[in-house]
């Protein structure tokens, strides 16, 4: 039994394997994955998790993997915000420059 996210993602409830693993059964190193993916690939692995019904080891891993991939989507946001942050600023420090 599979259970799809998306078009792009798939984890099987029942070996907790995913179509997102390299050739090798390695999963893309979460440092490689933008946003999206890594928050896609986080939603299923809630989802499974939540299901239950994996050993214990393959539930652990997949614990890790998604405290990993929550942690990158913290980082990607963080960045967004700093540079909206930062392109605020500059506009506000042009605003201030041109009414002097």
């Amino acid at each position: 039994m599979t259970d799809d996210f998306d078009d792009d993602f798939e984890i099987d409830r029942e070996t907790g394997d995913s179509d997102d693993e390299e050739s090798d059964g390695q999963f893309t190193p979460v440092a490689e994955l933008g946003y999206e993916k890594a928050r896609d690939e986080l939603a299923e692995i809630v989802g499974t998790l939540e299901h239950g019904g994996l050993d214990l080891d393959t539930s652990l891993a997949l614990w890790e993997r998604g405290e990993a991939l929550a942690t990158r989507c913290e980082e990607h946001l963080r960045g967004a915000r700093e540079r909206i942050e930062s392109t605020i600023a500059r506009k506000d420090g042009a605003g201030e420059d041109e009414s002097d």
